[in-house]
This record gives C-alpha cells, structure tokens and sequence, in this order.
C-alpha cells in the first residue's frame, strides 16, 4: 500500500500537468476561432482573465482603453481605428494561428475590475502576454507593458515593437483597408479644378500676362526684404522701444538693431523712391503738354530729393559717423 501511494501521486501530478496543458490548447484555439470572425476579440473582465491565465502556450496583446465619450480619452478613439487595422492585418496574415498570438481590446466599460486590479488610472495601454509553457516560454510570465506617453502612435509603429518583443520568425505585414473616400475626393477635386480652369482661363490669362501686374509684385517683394523684414522675424525684435526721456524710438542705433516699425517707415522710403524714379522714367516722358511735363519733372525731383535727403537722416541714426548729409534733414 505504502508502495502504491507515491506512484499514485505522481500520476496524479501527470494528469494534472496533462489537463492544465490540454485547457491552455483548446484556450487558444476558441479565441483564435473568434479572431477569425471578429479582430481584435472584444474582451470582458471573466474572458480576459480566462485568456491571460496560466499557463498559457501563446501570445496575448491585450489594450486597454476607453472608448466611450464619457471617459473624456480622445486618444483612445484616435488610436482604436490604428489597433482594429493591426488586429485584422495580423489575422489576415496568419490565419492558421502559426504566431500563437490574440489580439484583444479590454474597454474599461467592460472591464472596471480588470482596470482596478491592475491599478490604472491611464488608457490606453497596451499589454503583451508571452508565453509561459512551450520553446518560447517566459519564465515569469509577467506582461510587457507599451504606454503612448508621446502620443497618438500609427498601427506601423505598434506593430513594429510587438515584432521585436514576439519570438521570431516570420510575422504578418501591416495592410490598410483602401481608402475609397480619398480616391473620390482627389477624384472630385482634380476634375473640379480642371473644369474651373477651363472656364476661367480666358479671364485668368490676361491678368497672368500682364507684365505691369509682375513687375509690381516683384517690386514689392523686394522692398519687403531689403528693408529688413525676414531679419525681424529671425530676431523677434520689437515694434517700437522708449527712449528712457518718455517719448519713442522709432529707429534703433546700429546697424545690427532694428526695430518693426522702422522696417515699415525703411520700405515706404524705398518705395516713394522707387515710384518717383519709375514715374519720371516711365510716365513724365510719355506727356503730351510740355508745361505739365515740366512741373512733373520738377515735381518728382523734388519728391526724390527730399526722400533722399530723409533717408541719409536716417543713415546717421543708425550710425553717428555717417558723413553725408542732404538739406532740409
């Protein structure tokens, strides 16, 4: 009797192992049965801890979220779309199950008591189980943990950390549904655009042709950039500074200073100088009354003149030892 009581024992140790390892194979053939229908497999507290028990001979990525509007997670509904893409790819790739990996989602609408047994205050997250029997057994059994502490993460990014924390071997590729509503809209677009052309040229064309348009656009860019106003947006300088007196300072000392509305009062001055020099080249002469002629020439003159005359005032603002000087500045 004596005998047959440790023999006993150790069949009964057998049978055990036997059953606990027959329960971990017909566990993972249901959940990759329902996968197969429905991917990623919808969990509840009772199913979660059924899949995640040991032992378990396969892989389980379980996230953890909130869907629903009341928990205030918009990164758990950003994210839900990129996670059904991962889960539908992973079955479509492997649907013999040779990965042994589960996809599920756990909403906490579903799952409180998981959420509060595991203490989490965040969602999402996400929880890969390895396996604890079999070649690629991990001792402890103890989940990795993936937190999106920098944000919204796309399906590729994901599916690349669960490929290097999985066993290897060979793992199905991320493939995105095709997008019928972007090839409408670029579709849509694209001919809209070309029937808007095609009406609007003959009204579009000349105003594109007009050379005057050009030189003015070209003008004005040029004034824009030579008084300094990428240097302002580089320095971040200010508008206007005191002058420790109460009053203003419209222009800073040096040459290396400037201020915003100095750019302004810089590109004005060029551009009066620029128009009187066009008008007397371009304008003046094409006159047909010679008196006219003569008042507009001594007109813009003067207007040069004077403007110049400001601009050399300005000169020694900027730099005191300027030696040139025009009256009545």
């Amino acid at each position: 009797m004596w005998v047959l009581k440790p023999t006993y024992l150790v069949l009964l140790t057998f049978g055990y192992l036997a059953a606990a390892k027959s329960r971990s194979i017909d566990k993972f053939e249901e959940y990759h049965t329902k996968s197969l229908s429905t991917a990623p497999v919808k969990l509840n507290d009772a199913s979660y801890e059924a899949l995640t028990s040991l032992p378990r001979n396969h892989s389980v990525a379980v996230l953890l979220t909130a869907i629903e509007a009341r928990f205030g997670c918009q990164l758990c509904r950003d994210f839900q779309p990129e996670w059904e893409v991962i889960g539908k790819s992973w079955i479509k790739g492997d649907r013999n199950g040779q990965t042994r990996v589960i996809f599920g989602t756990l909403d906490f609408s579903d799952g409180k008591g998981t959420f509060q047994k595991l203490r989490l205050e965040t969602a999402p997250i996400l929880l890969l189980f390895p396996p604890t029997v079999g070649p690629n057994a991990k001792t402890d059994g103890q989940p990795l943990r993936h937190d999106f502490t920098m944000g919204l993460q796309s399906a590729e990014q994901v599916h690349s950390w669960l490929t290097r924390q999985l066993p290897p071997g060979p793992k199905p590729q991320i493939h995105r549904p095709f997008n019928y509503v972007r090839i409408v809209t670029v579709t849509t677009t694209v001919l809209g655009l070309i029937s808007f052309l095609s009406i609007a040229t003959p009204y579009i064309l000349p105003i594109v042709q007009n050379r005057n348009l050009w030189a003015a656009v070209s003008l004005l860019i040029i004034l824009l950039f030579t008084s300094g106003h990428m240097f302002n947006h580089i320095r971040k300088v200010p508008y206007v500074a005191g002058d420790g007196k109460g009053g203003i300072n419209y222009f800073a000392g040096g040459f290396s200073n400037q201020f915003g509305l100095e750019t302004q009062i810089v590109a004005a001055m060029y551009g009066t100088l620029s128009f009187a020099t066009i008008a007397l080249a371009l304008k003046v002469p094409r006159m047909s009354d010679p008196q006219s002629q003569q008042i507009a020439v001594f007109a813009w003159g003067g207007v040069i003149f004077v403007m110049y005359s400001f601009l050399l005032s300005v000169f020694r603002v900027k730099n005191g030892g300027y030696p040139f000087h025009l009256p009545p500045f």
